[in-house]
């Protein structure tokens, strides 16, 4: 913005320089640095003595002045500020605060600010008629006259020129004209079109003849090309500003998306967090809720075995129980007929026994479960059924967890006993087969079969299909009266 600006105001664009500098006020409260907001406040001053707006160049000359610069920056305040004053013809007022600034360290090392306050004050002491106003102006010019060539060098030149020519104008004629062709011809070398149209206006008013025409046809000239360079570079900037505003605009809509972006994606986590705080809340929930039912399931599954275990002894055993006690009591146990019925009598009490234990004992899950697998099924094979087992020994049981070991000695256990209360059947087939990381088992047997539509029966191999389910596997129960029973269970390996 400070380029744009200082491009506008050399070119002449002060209406321009000032528009654009009066659209950055509204952004100058975000300046942080003291030294931009200096220089910005300068520029702004600068910018209002162009245009003779000489308040509002004392008002941001001053304001300057409040911000923490170096002293050197503050004195070039102080400066521009008695030059404000000499152009509003406050001349004594100008004096007042200039001559103190000779005294500074600063401006004694700095020939250039020197010459300049020197020239000031000359030109001041020569309007209010003090006759120490040409020592100051030929001082001034002295000091310029031996600086290096440099822009501002030449500006200190020609203003001394001008300061001169000013003075000799009423006083020495020739001197005034060899003053405004030293000015005129300064303003040409370094290229000041404003200067140069003054000085060219000085020697216009001193010229007659050959001479005044050649003035006057360089000052039509000059002052239309001017005016042609300033429309060119009034539009060039306007160009630029619109330009500039479009990228700023189009900047804060970029901004605008990638805020509103943010904006998205930090919502967007605040609903990933909030939907996996409420995942991990249900999940709690979920497993409490599981591990109660599993207890509750576990105290169901005692509850249900002391039953069962309860309800054989009564049905079962006790009766057996009963009548070999009543069989010893009412018969003579020295015959022989009768001694070996006692003992067939505790023979049966005995495998009651051991089918009872071995129905509600630990699963072996080691090495031993095929074996005790096997014994478990055949166990119920007897003069009356037929159990035959296919490809138990093709198993590889050491692939298949504990659980899964158990769930399937537990299931064949109840479709077994299953069998042996209901279906009157003489043919049990269960097969085993490994197949694509799963193992297909199925149990069938020849009996009466089972109505599915008689609840109370299919329930009783309803907990058989929870075993399976819950290890992830797959129960399917198909069965007719007359045409036996048909399980295929599908268990993840």
């Amino acid at each position: 913005m400070f380029i744009l600006v200082t491009s506008q105001q050399l070119q002449g664009d002060y209406s321009g320089a000032e528009s654009t500098i009066v659209e950055t006020l509204s952004n100058i409260e975000k300046v942080k640095n003291e030294r931009q907001k200096y220089k910005f406040h300068t520029m702004l001053a600068y910018n209002h003595t162009c245009q003779a707006n000489f308040n509002e160049a004392l008002f941001y000359y001053k304001k300057a002045l409040s911000f923490n610069v170096s002293k050197k920056r503050k004195l070039l305040s102080v400066i521009n500020i008695g030059n404000i004053y000499k152009q509003q013809k406050k001349y004594k007022k100008a004096i007042e605060i200039l001559l103190p600034l000779l005294d500074e360290k600063e401006i004694k090392q700095n020939r250039y600010y020197l010459s300049g306050i020197l020239n000031d004050l000359g030109y001041c002491y020569f309007k209010i008629g003090n006759l120490n106003a040409i020592a100051f102006l030929n001082k001034s010019l002295k000091l310029s006259s031996n600086m290096d060539a440099t822009a501002d060098d030449d500006y200190d030149l020609t203003t001394n020129y001008y300061n001169l020519y000013e003075y000799y104008l009423k006083k020495d004629q020739k001197k005034a004209v060899r003053y405004a062709n030293l000015y005129y011809q300064k303003a040409t070398e370094y290229n000041n079109p404003g200067d140069r149209l003054l000085a060219l206006s000085f020697l216009i008013k001193n010229s007659t003849g050959k001479e005044l025409k050649n003035y006057s046809l360089n000052y039509i000239h000059l002052n239309d090309s001017i005016t042609k360079v300033r429309q060119k570079a009034k539009n060039y900037f306007a160009k630029l500003k619109y330009d500039s505003k479009k990228e700023k605009e189009e900047n804060q809509k970029l901004k605008a998306e990638k805020e509103l972006q943010e904006e998205l994606e930090k919502n967007k986590n605040i609903v990933i967090t909030f939907t996996i705080v409420i995942i991990l809340i249900i999940s709690g929930f979920i497993y409490y809720y599981l591990i109660e039912k599993n207890k509750k399931e576990k105290l169901q599954t005692a509850y249900n075995t002391e039953i069962r275990i309860s309800k054989k002894l009564h049905d079962e055993l006790a009766n057996d129980i009963f009548q070999t006690i009543n069989f010893a009591e009412t018969n003579d146990l020295s015959s022989t007929n009768n001694t070996e019925k006692l003992l067939e009598n505790l023979d049966h009490i005995y495998s009651t026994t051991r089918n009872i234990s071995r129905e509600n004992s630990l699963v072996e899950t080691g090495n031993l479960f095929e074996e005790h697998l096997k014994d478990m099924i055949y166990s119920f094979k007897n003069h009356s059924v037929n159990v035959i087992i296919n490809g138990l020994e093709n198993i590889d049981w050491s692939n298949i967890n504990n659980l899964k070991k158990i769930t399937i000695y537990r299931v064949l256990q109840e479709s077994l006993i299953n069998m042996k209360k209901h279906s009157k059947s003489n043919l049990v087939i269960i097969s085993f087969k490994e197949q694509e990381n799963k193992l297909l088992l199925n149990y069938f047997d020849n009996g009466i079969g089972i109505n599915l539509e008689e609840n109370i029966k299919k329930n009783g191999l309803q907990n058989a299909e929870n075993r399976i389910t819950a290890i992830n596997g797959s129960f399917y129960f198909d069965s007719e009266p007359n045409k036996g029973v048909k399980i295929n269970m599908i268990i993840p390996i």
